[in-house]
Formats: structure tokens, C-alpha cells, sequence
């Protein structure tokens, strides 16, 4: 049978090749974004919990009503902003998912979406196999900030979305209140859709605050948010997130989601809700990552990488540029079959041939294994 493929640039994806990559060679594996330490055992019992108590069938559409209160509450404790429960709040299968759904249901043939390069990889194909094209503005290492004169430039009757993502995966860089302002100025009296992934919102560092397009009052009536439970609470193998959005826009989510999922694992749905109630369980997270992150800066400090402490995340960038002059894909793999340590190399996000010679190393790893690691890193 002949069949044209709807994304003949898709190959396997770089976290499963690097992960497969590590597993071959007995690598530390600091590529892809998962922790190698357990998630909260009274989570955990919550869940199980939920399971004997008989919630094992279809949940409702959007979510059970107690996590959609739930989230609703955290908005608010947060951000001092609401969304409604009922009709402004969907539970997802993963962020991964919320993002495809609003791309799907609002991206039509030949429109635009402005995407900030590196991007997480799922944005692209989402926007192509739904047919619109994506306007892609690279970002320059180290600081990855955004030229907002240039996305205006960029915006044009054709633009549908912009996509921003912040803390920043996989450069580790934050959003400012003044690219919020920017982002709201230049969208006012448009039509443009605003993308928000804010799946590592509870990590920041340094003091900083995240900056929610909530927070703006135009933002948010334009704004659809993404969020990932997996990423806050060390269990990325639920794959559970929500999406949140002003009512209009989020009745055009649900008429994708319900076809796509329809629902999202019960039983995880009844534990995460009662688990929320204690917001120290998200509110202490940025602590709990910067120890990791500085424990990790510090130890390699006297390597031949360079860096800038990432902003948020559990990313770490690193410049080699002092090593070895070898594109950032092979010296990933090089690392990882001759010296068991693996990465990812940022070029994969970027626009074509854009090599800053940097690798991105994820630190929700227990302080041994970033031990391990850093002795292999000061070697080099």
C-alpha cells in the first residue's frame, strides 16, 4: 500500500534515543526530563486509595469536579486569579496532550503560529499535521531572550497562535513581567491565540516569580494554559496535566479532547485532588529543585563547561565549547558510549544548522547520581 506521510521529517524523537542510548551503554542518564526518585508515598496511597474505594470507571469528560476545584484553588492561592471548574478548567492526559488539542482545535489550513526556537519538539508537528504552518524565531544562546519588535513584525493577518513556554524547556530560561507586557501589547486588538506551556510553573529560582499570562488581565482572555501534574509531583509516568482557558475558548478544546481522550485516569484524578488541599506540595518545589541545581553547579565549577544557572526547570545548560568543537548531536552520543553519561544536545530544537555547541542535563536526579555525574563531567 503507497501512502504519503502527514510529517515525513518526524523520526524518533531525541529523549528516546538518548534514553535508549544510555540504557545500551550503562549510562548516568541525565537526557531525558524524568526524576530517579520516588514520588510521595502518601500520593501514592491516595491513589491506591481511590482504586479500593471503587473510582475505576470513565471519569467525567473534563475531569472529576474535585481536582477541577482543586486546580481552580491553586489559581487562586497562586495568582490571586480564577478559572471556573465547571466550564473554564479540562483535565488532560499529560500536557503533551492539552497542547495537541488546542493546536488541533484552532489551527486550520495555511495559518500561522509563531514558534520560539528551541522548542520543546511536540509544537511543530502538531501545527503541520493540522495543516498550518509554523513561523519559526530562533533564540540565541546563552540568554535565549525573545526580540519582541521582531515577533511583531512577524504577525500577520495569517497568525493563529503564538506559542511561549516558560520556565523555558530546554534552555532553562524564564519569562520576565516585561515580556508578559510585551506579548499582551502587541496581541491587544488581534485575533492571535496564546499557547501557554507552563508545565515546570513551581520551578523557579532565585527568588523569581513566575509569570503566568494569567497574571494579565489580556493575556488571559486570549490565553489557553497547559500544565503537567507529572512534572510537579515526580510521577511523569501518569502522564496527568490540565488545561485552562476563558470559557469560549476552552468549549472548542472540549469538542477535541472528548474525541481524542474523552477522559483521563480516574482513580490518579481522586488522589492528585485530596493531595492538592496542602500547597506546601507544590509551593516548596522550587526549593527543592534549586538545592539540586546548585549542588550540581557546584560541583562541576571547576569543569571546562560553562554556564549560566538555569532560571527554572530541572534543566541545566552547559556550553563545551572549551572541549571540543564537535556538533552537539555527536558529542552527546560520544559522551554517553565513552564516558555513561547522557544528555541532550539542543540543536534538535533549534532551526536548522544552529549549533551553540550546548547540552542540556536534567538534575531531578538523587545527589549520588549527580555525584556520579559530575566526576565524569570534571574529567573531561
Amino acid at each position: 500500500m503507497n501512502h504519503i506521510s502527514k510529517l515525513p521529517k518526524v523520526e524518533t524523537n531525541i529523549f528516546t534515543k538518548m534514553s535508549a542510548l544510555a540504557n545500551t551503554h550503562n549510562a548516568i542518564n541525565l537526557s531525558q526530563g524524568f526524576p530517579n526518585f520516588k514520588s510521595d508515598g502518601k500520593l501514592i496511597d491516595l491513589v491506591n486509595n481511590a482504586m479500593v474505594s471503587g473510582h475505576n470507571q470513565y471519569a467525567p469528560m473534563a475531569g472529576s469536579m474535585e481536582l477541577r476545584e482543586a486546580i481552580a484553588k491553586k489559581f487562586d492561592v497562586l495568582y490571586e486569579t480564577s478559572y471556573h471548574p465547571e466550564s473554564e478548567i479540562t483535565v488532560t492526559a499529560g500536557a503533551t496532550q492539552a497542547i495537541y488539542t488546542i493546536i488541533s482545535a484552532f489551527v486550520r489550513t495555511d495559518d500561522e503560529v509563531i514558534v520560539f526556537k528551541p522548542a520543546y519538539d511536540c509544537y511543530e508537528p502538531a501545527i503541520v499535521i493540522n495543516g498550518g504552518k509554523a513561523i519559526s524565531m530562533q533564540l540565541k544562546a546563552p540568554s535565549y531572550t525573545i526580540d519582541w519588535d521582531k515577533v511583531k513584525e512577524r504577525i500577520s493577518p495569517k497568525t493563529k497562535m503564538i506559542i511561549v513556554n516558560t520556565p523555558h524547556n530546554p534552555s532553562g530560561t524564564i519569562l520576565s513581567e516585561e515580556d508578559l507586557l510585551q506579548l499582551q501589547k502587541i496581541t491587544e486588538d488581534t485575533n492571535v491565540i496564546v499557547l501557554s506551556d507552563e508545565v515546570y510553573e513551581h520551578i523557579v529560582f532565585d527568588g523569581k516569580k513566575h509569570q503566568s499570562v494569567c497574571l494579565y488581565e489580556g493575556l488571559k482572555n486570549r490565553s489557553l494554559i497547559t500544565a503537567s501534574f507529572g512534572k510537579t509531583f515526580h510521577n511523569t509516568g501518569w502522564k496527568v496535566g490540565y488545561c485552562c482557558g476563558p470559557r469560549a475558548l476552552m468549549e472548542e478544546f472540549k469538542k477535541v479532547h472528548q474525541f481524542n481522550v474523552f477522559c483521563v485516569n480516574h482513580p490518579m484524578q481522586i488522589g492528585l485532588a485530596e493531595y492538592l488541599k496542602k500547597p506546601d506540595h507544590y509551593l516548596e518545589l522550587s526549593e527543592f529543585y534549586q538545592e539540586k541545581r546548585d549542588l550540581f553547579l557546584s560541583l562541576i565549577k571547576d569543569s571546562r563547561f560553562c554556564f549560566k544557572p538555569s532560571g527554572g526547570t530541572y534543566f541545566q545548560v552547559l556550553d563545551y565549547s572549551k572541549i571540543t568543537n564537535e556538533y552537539d548531536v555527536d558529542f552527546a552520543k560520544r559522551l554517553t558510549i565513552e564516558n555513561k553519561i547522557a544528555s541532550i544536545p539542543l540543536s534538535v530544537f533549534n532551526d536548522e544548522d544552529i549549533d551553540d555547541n550546548v547540552l542540556r542535563f536534567c538534575f531531578a536526579k538523587t545527589d549520588d547520581t549527580l555525584k556520579q555525574a559530575a566526576d565524569i563531567l570534571n574529567d573531561l
